[in-house]
């Protein structure tokens, strides 16, 4: 599954770099190095909903630091039958 995170300059100043390294902390803690693929990606034109992902075709905003590991929990673990 690819996991895009939106780097562009509004989710970037909103901590897109943070939602980043969590997200990578839980691809590693839960082995996932082989079936998540972590992505950056500009722009995806929804700059006042936060930060902006895309878990493989699904788009999720609002993403915070402080909600990232709940967000990528239920978007890239459940589906993957490790929630």
């Amino acid at each position: 599954m690819d996991v895009q995170i939106c780097v562009g300059s509004s989710c970037h100043l909103k901590g897109s770099y943070n939602v980043i390294r969590a997200f990578q902390k839980l691809v590693q803690e839960y082995g996932l190095e082989d079936q998540i693929e972590l992505k950056a990606a500009f722009c995806m034109g929804r700059c006042t909903e936060g930060v902006s992902t895309m878990f493989g075709d699904e788009y999720v905003g609002n993403v915070t630091p402080e909600n990232a590991v709940e967000v990528f929990r239920k978007h890239a673990l459940e589906p993957l039958g490790r929630g």
